[in-house]
């Protein structure tokens, strides 16, 4: 089991991060434990600009050679930028996912509730509940 959970991230079940950037959008990408599950990938979908999401929306899909897996939206809101660069080097996620990574950035709707995210601590025990 990875442990790398960086401390300024928020967390959720599905195994998504989201960081508040500088200009108030939220980055979105997937755990280093979810990259580690999934093994060597091979091509990531991310969601085209100026889509709206709902909180819990399928909005990606990372694949690998072992499997392909859904990534979830953590909160409501309109895509503002998605990284390009993965079509073409899927192993970015692999690489850096908590970097270079990253899926997509979103502008959180007014009800979106950061709070309904897992703090680093919370995740760390929630990924050792989970592996039992």
């Amino acid at each position: 089991m990875s442990n790398n959970i960086p401390a300024d991230l928020k967390y959720t079940k599905s195994h998504e991060w989201v960081r508040q950037t500088q200009n108030g959008a939220l980055e979105i990408g997937i755990t280093d434990h979810a990259q580690s599950a999934l093994g060597d990938l091979v091509f990531v979908e991310v969601p085209d600009v100026g889509r709206a999401l709902a909180a819990g929306e399928t909005c990606a899909v990372v694949e690998s050679v072992k499997a392909a897996s859904d990534v979830y939206c953590p909160l409501a809101g309109k895509v503002v930028a998605n990284n390009v660069a993965l079509s073409s080097k899927p192993e970015l996620l692999n690489e850096d996912p908590y970097g270079a990574g990253w899926l997509f950035r979103l502008e959180a709707d007014a009800s979106a509730d950061m709070k309904s995210l897992m703090s680093p601590a919370l995740y760390r025990t929630f990924l050792a509940e989970e592996s039992k």
